[in-house]
């Protein structure tokens, strides 16, 4: 994509300096000096390029995400999505307004469960083990490729019925599904491969169901939007498990590396987590908080709004900065400053109102169980930069490579 001129920033800014642009990598590789600016300067900023407003401050994000009747996610939960105009395929809540969003979210709900999620800790944790063990003495691992990647892609994977020998192939192209290269566009069609990805497996579970959540989701039988008591269709279960497969994948392994990260970059903080592991799951929450691994929501407006002074017209589309919100000093004292011991409350990572991340509690799980393991083997590490590659994304923030250097 070009870089606009000084003139047409000037324009999209209303004669602020201040541009931000989520496709741009330099402003991807940290946008918390811009986000800091927004919120100060340009609380409601309107970007005339791609012909969208963003929300930075925590209560207008939140209230946002709880508004879902006037933010809408029916054209998209993502900006490339909404400004490619496709439809979206039936089942991906994450795009789907009610009642169609609820219906399924409702089955969703059933089959996946808080309760459920948390009794998988001992599997979990022999995960982590299986990959950590044999790098104990080796002098360093990567917090990507040896346990972000490798232990939620095993667990989903597991939850799914999904082959162990297919696993890291389709973590891989799921992963290189999210990457927007310069000048490319999303489509349709885009959807429909990700979705064949798991269409044999979807063939073969039908006719040999098992204890996983393919089977159930196959099985189940639920009231769609129209009142129509009925079974999913096969494109709704493919639907389904691409989007258990993906987001059970890809942000749980960016919040895992960035637990190596700001760690390593505060060792009197990680020290405090050797001698007392209670904290562990308080720490994650301040890891979730500073790094978002989604820190962007896209939604569509259905009717004009007012935000500081200014009308949003309706049909606008509006990016919600939830990793800005996070870092927002009116709602969180000395926000940029890192702090395992913060009382947080609640953060807006993993969204809030009618979109709440169904899978938070998996997430905040596996979270713990790595950081917890790997602390139990490695108490010190140093990243070794030299080698060290952030992924860059419009949709999730993280690391593609984190090797660490073990003292």
């Amino acid at each position: 994509m070009t870089t606009p001129s000084s003139s047409e920033i000037a324009e999209n800014t209303d004669n602020s300096d201040v541009y931000y642009d989520p496709f741009d990598i330099e402003i991807d590789k940290d946008p918390h000096p811009l986000w800091r600016r927004m919120r100060d300067e340009l609380p409601l900023y309107h970007n005339e390029r791609y012909g969208f407003y963003a929300l930075s401050r925590f209560d207008d994000v939140e209230r946002a995400l709880v508004d879902w009747d006037t933010y809408r996610s029916g054209k998209g939960s993502t900006l490339e999505i909404i400004l490619a105009d496709i439809e979206m395929p039936s089942g991906l809540i994450l795009m789907e307004d009610p009642p169609r969003h609820d219906a399924h979210r409702g089955l969703m709900s059933r089959v996946f469960t808080p309760k459920r999620m948390n009794a998988l800790e001992d599997k979990v944790r022999a995960f982590c083990a299986q990959t950590l063990d044999p790098l104990v003495g080796s002098g360093g691992f990567d917090f990507i490729a040896d346990i972000g990647a490798f232990m939620p892609m095993r667990t989903i994977g597991m939850l799914l019925g999904i082959p162990e020998n297919d696993q890291e192939a389709i973590r891989k192209r799921y992963d290189d599904g999210l990457r927007i290269e310069e000048g490319e566009e999303v489509t349709a069609s885009d959807f429909g491969a990700q979705n064949e990805m798991f269409g044999e497996y979807v063939e073969w579970r039908s006719q040999n169901p098992s204890d996983d959540l393919m089977t159930e989701l196959l099985l189940a039988e639920f009231v769609d939007e129209t009142g129509t008591q009925r079974r999913l269709t096969r494109d709704e279960v493919l639907t389904y498990t691409m989007l258990l497969a993906g987001a059970g994948n890809e942000t749980t392994t960016r919040l895992i590396g960035w637990t190596g990260k700001l760690l390593a970059e505060h060792p009197e903080q990680r020290a405090a987590l050797v001698a007392d592991r209670s904290l562990v799951p308080q720490a994650i929450e301040e890891i979730l908080r500073f790094e978002a691994p989604s820190p962007v929501q896209a939604r569509t407006m259905t009717r004009a709004m007012e935000h500081h002074g200014q009308t949003v017209p309706s049909g606008s589309i509006m990016l919600l900065l939830n990793g800005s919100g996070n870092r927002d000093e009116r709602h969180f004292a000395d926000a940029d400053t890192f702090d395992i011991h913060r009382k947080i409350g609640h953060h807006l990572s993993f969204g809030y109102g009618l979109h709440f991340c169904l899978g938070a509690a998996l997430a905040r799980l596996e979270g713990r169980v790595a950081l917890d393991e790997v602390l139990k083997r490695f108490p010190e590490w140093d990243v070794d930069w030299d080698n060290a590659e952030q992924a860059h994304t419009p949709t999730v923030r993280g690391w593609d490579r984190l090797p660490v250097l073990i003292p």
